[in-house]
């Protein structure tokens, strides 16, 4: 018998929020504010990196019994992680040269205030992601904005039914509740799961397959 999902007052979301981002230690919890409401999530304050934002929206994430999360942190360098954006730009182009999953210099970098966006063109979503996860940590960053594009096309029927097989190998949801639409090389998620984590791995399942340049997400946590 498959069991119901144990719902949670908002008040006992906000409590298991604010423990999971205790139990991070890469996280000054003490720093970010929580506030729930009909079980969305609001965190809010200064963090030191982007980094930890980045860490603490997560932490949130994996929280079960959230339905959406609103992000209101603002990144607040301390002086020693200070740097100017010619150094931050040379930081990421040397951080994306050492990944082993990108090709040579197929992403172009613009840095202003701290914040970083990507461009460029890759063959598969995993570059793309690789691309963001080299530079996320680096000293200095206050954001990253990702607007790579993927070039690699196959036929969207093809698409389709590879991401409904991978979410049946998964078997961590129902796959019968996730639908998945594609138009050209762009694939929509539409339906319900259990979790923040399912929804990743169902997104994950569509950025993972080939030909996929963009994913839009409509799956509601319930």
């Amino acid at each position: 018998m498959k069991r119901k999902p144990i719902m949670k007052t908002d008040l006992q979301l906000q409590q298991d929020v604010l423990a999971e981002l205790d139990w991070e230690p890469a996280i000054n919890a003490a720093a970010i504010g929580v506030e729930v409401k009909d079980g969305i999530v609001t965190l809010a304050g200064h963090v030191d990196s982007y980094a930890e934002k980045w860490d603490a929206q997560r932490a949130a994430q994996r929280v079960g019994g959230v339905r959406a999360l609103a992000v209101e942190m603002d990144v607040r360098l301390p002086g020693a992680s200070r740097r100017d954006d010619v150094d931050i730009a040379r930081a990421v182009e040397d951080a994306l040269l050492w990944s082993t999953a990108l090709p040579d210099k197929p992403v172009q970098v613009l840095v202003e205030s701290g914040h970083v966006t990507l461009t460029g063109k890759v063959s598969w979503p995993y570059q793309r992601d690789a691309a963001v996860q080299a530079v996320r940590y680096l000293m200095g960053v206050t954001g990253v904005s990702n607007q790579i594009l993927i070039t690699q096309s196959v036929s969207p029927v093809a698409v389709k039914a590879s991401i409904e097989a991978s979410l049946k190998r998964q078997a961590h949801q129902d796959t019968r509740l996730i639908d998945v639409a594609v138009l050209g090389a762009e694939v929509t998620l539409t339906g319900i799961v259990p979790s923040w984590t399912e929804r990743d791995l169902a997104r994950q399942s569509a950025w993972s397959t080939a030909g996929v340049h963009s994913v839009i997400d409509h799956l509601t946590v319930a």
